[in-house]
This record gives C-alpha cells, structure tokens and sequence, in this order.
C-alpha cells in the first residue's frame, strides 16, 4: 500500500484527521509537502512542548517573590530580560532568588552574569550577531526573519520566531499575515522543537502553536497582565494562570 493510500485510509477511520486534513486548507497553495508534514506533525501532537516564560522589561517590587513561587511551581526556562537597565539591578534580583534556580535561567544581556552565577545560558536578541567571542555555553537567538531561521538553528541550542502570532497596524492580531508568514516558514520546513513561538504568545493561541510544530512558546504579557504591580495584594491569579498555561503545553 502506498504511502498516499495509508494516509487516506486512516483518515476516514478517525474524525480528528478529518480536522487535521480541513486545517490544511489554510495551506492550500503551497502544496502536497506541506500536507505530508502537518500530517507528521498530527503524529507528534502528544508531545509536551517547552513553556519559556519571560520577565518585564522592568523590575518592580515582587518581582523575586513571584518567580520564586513560579519556579516551585515548575517554572524551568526562565529569561532574565531587562533591556537597557544597569547590570546591578539584575544583580540584585538574582541574588534574591534560590540558588538551585540559577541552571534554569538565561540572560538577555550583561552576559557575564551567565558564569558569576551560574546561568543556564545567554540570549542573543540581535539576530546579525554571534554568541561572543570566547564563549563557551548553550545560547539562544532571536530571529525577526525567516530567511536567517535556518542559519540561526545550525547554531543555537534554540530560536524565538519573533512576532509569531503579530498584530497589524489596529493593534489586533493579524491572523491573514501571520498565517501567511507561518505558512512560509512551514513549507521551508524550518518550524520544528528548535523553534519557540514568540511574539503575543496568550493561552488561547498554545494549542495553534502546537499544531504548527513550535517546540515551545514564549509567553510574556499573558502571565504578568494576571497581576497588577501598583494595586494587587496578592499574585495567585499570576500562578493560578501559570497552572493553566503548562497544561495547555503538555
């Protein structure tokens, strides 16, 4: 039996092929590769993806309470990024949490943190430059275009696909360009488990990025937006929203 028939024998035995298959009309211009791989990915589905969360860009108050309760939550991939804020001051913050943290946590910037405290690893956020010279370690980049995606994945442990989910000029999300955006990252075959979702990452768009074949998501806003920093008592709602977000990966 051909590799067609099987396929086709299979989905009419299961209703959720049927959803697979109606999900690739999205996809309809591209063509039979990018059927064969959605189908590869339908295959693949029940495996867990990697949940990166990432802090504000800047410090406030209960910032190292937070994370200490997210990370005995089962927090695991944490990025410290803190765009232009002196090196002191995340300093301070790592010197607040648990030392058993420290190997889940990597540095956007003031990489030399990475071996003071023993870091998991360095992120690179400009995409046109390599890890410095004389590292030694795991880093991750971030990529702003597909084009470098494939470079980019030869070298780092993993990459962010920036602006995944994007919103237009409305501040909407912008489903046609983004589709169209994945759909050309997806006939290429370059979204795989090296690639994270990043970029207006929510609880309600997890179960899409899964479906296109990220191999994990970057969320942000969807889980800080749960406490409110000048007039919240409490944060459980932030790890109430976090339970639900590793479940949505798993």
């Amino acid at each position: 039996m051909s590799r067609s028939t099987d396929i086709g024998h299979a989905a009419g035995k299961s209703p959720a092929w049927h959803d697979l298959l109606s999900k690739l009309k999205l996809f309809g211009r591209i063509g039979l590769p990018v059927a064969f791989f959605f189908i590869h990915l339908h295959l693949e589905k029940d495996k867990a993806m990697k949940l990166v969360i990432m802090t504000l860009p800047t410090f406030f108050v209960e910032e190292d309470k937070i994370l200490t309760a997210l990370f005995d939550e089962g927090m695991d991939n944490l990025h410290l990024y803190k765009p232009g804020a002196s090196p002191m001051y995340s300093e301070r913050l790592l010197s607040l949490l648990p030392e058993e943290t420290y190997g889940k946590i990597t540095v956007h910037d003031h990489y030399y943190l990475k071996n003071e405290y023993g870091l998991a690893g360095i992120h690179i956020d400009d995409g046109t430059k390599d890890a410095p010279q004389g590292y030694k370690g795991k880093f991750s980049m971030t990529c702003t275009d597909i084009s470098t995606l494939a470079a980019m994945k030869k070298k780092a442990e993993y990459v962010f696909l920036a602006d995944t989910f994007m919103r237009g000029n409305g501040g909407h999300y912008d489903k046609t360009g983004a589709q169209a955006r994945l759909a050309e990252a997806v006939s290429l075959g370059l979204i795989d488990k090296h690639v994270y979702a990043y970029g207006e990452v929510s609880i309600d768009n997890i179960k899409e990025a899964k479906e296109l074949g990220f191999g994990g998501v970057v969320v942000c806003e969807d889980l800080w937006n749960k406490f409110d920093i000048h007039n919240e008592p409490d944060y459980k709602d932030l790890i109430s929203h976090f339970g639900k977000l590793r479940k949505a990966v798993s």
